[in-house]
């Protein structure tokens, strides 16, 4: 496996609380602005490191959250 390979995860198994908090609790760069919302979410893993992908729920440009260890 490359160490570049993003492998796909699935974010949908994740309970709704969680889904919701990664869903709401977001920050767009482009927006510069915190909680807009997040739509069409992919989870993935990446050189060791989870990230849900998506859009913002204002603007569309797309937002990454990368998930610590403090989020599991």
């Amino acid at each position: 496996m490359n160490e570049n390979e993003r492998i796909a995860r699935d974010f949908q198994s994740r309970d709704e609380e969680e889904k919701r908090a990664f869903l709401e609790q977001t920050w767009c760069d482009h927006c510069q602005e915190v909680n807009q919302g997040m739509v069409e979410p992919e989870e993935y893993e990446l050189n060791n490191t989870i990230f849900i992908e998506g859009k913002c729920a204002k603007c569309g440009h797309v937002i990454l959250t990368e998930i610590t260890d403090e989020e599991f």
